[in-house]
């Protein structure tokens, strides 16, 4: 008889017993599987929410303080501009977007504003040298890309800080201003006496930005008088990264600067992150218990049942490797299909709840099906080779013996 056969009709003999080893297998890695799939778009939501809060790196002058940066009292204090170029060159991973800005005070109509020059995104691809820095995407893992906004996305700058482009005749008027000077888009505006057009009015932020205009960071420091110098690199920094030493890592590239991090919007997207990897380690561990439990005690009540039908089997010549591997192979069996039926009700159930419980739309993971037919069948040969070994040396004549 083929040991296929064989472990065909192991299988289906004690199909009650069979049944609740596979329903404990199936359940449990249905909630594995449904909970990393919901983790894994959450996290990539978790990111984009990050990002929509703007840099959570500063990178600001060695005596400023993060206090100066948000009452945009930065005026007096400067460092130099190729510190965009050091940290644009540099192989440190997770530089999401790097935004330099010079702000110094200006007068319109009687009232006092700040005038912030900032680099559009044209101007880093303009330099070849940097095109390989990749500090315009997301590396791998730290969620969603940021994207860089066009020229017809303008109004959006309050939150991104980076823009398509900005010609030097053209400035970003924030909501304060425009509401104090009855300013328009595209209506004209002199700023240090040069006249520039209005892109575009800016949405009320709530933030010291709605008493900026935004002009070119070239066109700023020459009306300024300055030169080459900015008062702050804004930098929207991987958070995994930032976890990692990111900071200290600025630090080190730039000793004469001070690097702070909105440690708020940081420590948020870790906790939430590591809060999701928790429970669905705590839901592995569990189902590593209770599945492997019931497997365990299925396979010694099936051994114990059997004996006498294995002690005939192994008269007849089967050897104690031949009984080892039907036991396995029949855990082999109950795993695979436990761990194919667990990574498709557990993709069904992500994607039902993941928009009700997460607020996120939940895709298929492809590899989470190996993730979960490796978990499922580990489990159960785990399970299943003691009970297994146990019926490969049993004694022949012992179990006759056996009323």
């Amino acid at each position: 008889m083929r040991l296929r056969t064989l472990v065909l009709r192991e299988i289906f003999e004690r199909k009650s017993q069979l049944l609740t080893s596979f329903l404990a297998i199936l359940l449990g890695i249905t909630v594995i599987v449904s909970i990393k799939n919901i983790t894994y778009y959450s996290e990539k939501a978790v990111a984009r929410e990050m990002d929509s809060l703007g840099a959570n790196v500063l990178v600001l002058p060695k005596s400023a303080t993060l206090q100066d940066y948000y009452a945009a009292d930065l005026q007096s204090q400067t460092m130099p501009e190729e510190y965009v170029t050091t940290l644009a060159m540099s192989d440190l991973a997770g530089l999401d977007n790097i935004s330099p800005k010079l702000s110094v005070p200006i007068e319109l109509q009687g009232k006092t504003f700040t005038l912030t020059g900032i680099l559009p995104k044209s101007e880093f691809q303009a330099k070849a040298a940097w095109g390989g820095a990749g500090i315009f995407s997301r590396p791998i893992g730290c969620g969603a890309s940021v994207g860089m906004m066009g020229s017809t996305d303008k109004k959006t700058l309050a939150r991104k800080r980076v823009i398509e482009t900005l010609e030097d005749n053209e400035v970003l008027v924030g909501a304060d201003v425009a509401s104090k000077l009855g300013l328009k888009d595209g209506g004209k505006l002199n700023v240090l006496g040069k006249t520039f057009s209005i892109s575009a009015v800016l949405p009320q932020t709530g933030t010291v930005d709605d008493s900026r205009v935004f002009a070119h960071l070239h066109v700023v420091q020459d009306l300024s008088k300055r030169g080459p110098v900015i008062n702050a690199i804004e930098v929207i920094g991987c958070c995994m990264e930032i976890s990692k030493g990111l900071v200290e890592k600025i630090n080190h590239l730039l000793p004469d600067a001070k690097v702070v991090t909105i440690a708020q919007i940081t420590t948020t997207q870790q906790n939430v992150n590591r809060m999701m990897s928790n429970l669905s380690l705590m839901f592995l561990v569990i189902i590593i218990f209770v599945g492997g439990a019931s497997i365990a005690n299925y396979m010694y009540a099936n051994v114990f049942e059997r004996r006498r039908e294995i002690g005939t089997l192994m008269a007849l010549g089967a050897n104690s490797g031949l009984v080892l591997r039907i036991f396995l192979l029949k855990a082999l069996i109950l795993g695979v299909a436990g761990g194919i039926g667990g990574y498709v009700l557990g993709t069904i159930l992500a994607m039902v709840l993941g928009p009700k419980l997460a607020g996120v739309v939940v895709l298929p993971m492809p590899f989470l099906a190996l993730l979960a037919v490796g978990i499922s069948v580990a489990l159960a040969l785990a399970a299943s080779y003691f009970p297994a070994r146990r019926a490969a040396r049993l004694d022949p004549c012992a179990t006759f013996q056996e009323v």
